[in-house]
């Protein structure tokens, strides 16, 4: 059954009013399932499943701590690379 969007938000809309959910909530929940199941348009619009979303989420939290970690080895070396200059000042 296609039901077009406007349709489609108001039965949403009606639904969520009866179950006491915020006006857009199950329309979301609703538009985040037909993406899981593949019924949302083409993948070329750029709509992630829930997988894709989570893989996503992890794959940036990963990126953030190693980036982290980059930095404080590049602060680590800097540190330990002055250590082993000569001193400065007599010659």
């Amino acid at each position: 059954m296609h039901h077009g969007c406007g349709v489609l938000h108001a039965c949403c809309a009606a639904v969520a009013q009866r179950l006491g959910l915020p006006n857009g909530s199950l329309a979301k929940w609703v538009r985040q399932a037909r993406i899981d199941r593949g019924d949302f348009g083409p993948p070329e619009q750029g709509q992630l499943t829930s997988d894709e979303r989570a893989e996503l989420a992890r794959l940036r939290k990963e990126n953030r701590e190693l980036r982290r970690e980059k930095d404080f080895f590049r602060l680590a070396a800097a540190h330990f690379a002055k250590e082993q200059l000569p001193p400065r000042g007599f010659a």
